[in-house]
């Protein structure tokens, strides 16, 4: 790995990284609220339904060259396949656990799941801006709403089942 291609990787994912610093205070900010076994069901549940429409988005990135074009807009060097398929593989794979996890109502386990709601989100405003300035079509345009759709619904699910700490 070259510098020039570790500095696209930490530049380009930058926006990212503020989103799971949000996650992160937000899980030390807010605590579960009771509510009942039914509600928390049909969230992992919305939060599964979010993880498959993630994949079909990323499928649709890497099909379309994102990895490529995305820091090349923004004048970075562009991504290796390797490093986008680990850094999205990765991310699946801890949202999956995530959803297990969360039936423990356990706070960590919530951490993965604010991130993917803000993520979502920004993912569904992100792409059509982008393709707005490629003038056409960008990688992931496609399923982007559909995922920050899911995003919105989970937020204000999450919102709606927790309180602030006091």
């Amino acid at each position: 790995m070259t510098d020039v291609s570790l500095r696209s990787e930490l530049v380009g994912t930058a926006g990212l990284t503020a989103l799971a610093c949000v996650a992160l205070f937000l899980v030390l900010q807010r605590r579960l609220t009771p509510t009942d076994p039914a509600g928390e069901r049909r969230t992992i549940a919305l939060f599964a339904v979010g993880i498959l429409l993630q994949c079909s988005h990323f499928i649709e990135e890497y099909a379309t060259g994102f990895y490529r074009l995305v820091p090349e807009m923004f004048g970075l060097a562009a991504w290796s396949q390797r490093f986008f398929l680990i850094f999205n593989l990765t991310w699946v794979a801890v949202w999956v656990c995530a959803a297990f996890a969360a039936r423990t109502r356990s706070r960590a386990a919530y951490f993965p799941i604010w991130f993917f709601a803000l993520a979502a989100i920004a993912n569904g405003v992100a792409h059509p801006l982008l393709a707005i300035r490629a003038g056409g079509y960008f990688p992931g345009l496609v399923s982007a709403p559909f995922v920050g759709g899911v995003g919105v619904w989970l937020l204000v699910r999450l919102v709606a089942n927790t309180t602030t700490m006091r």
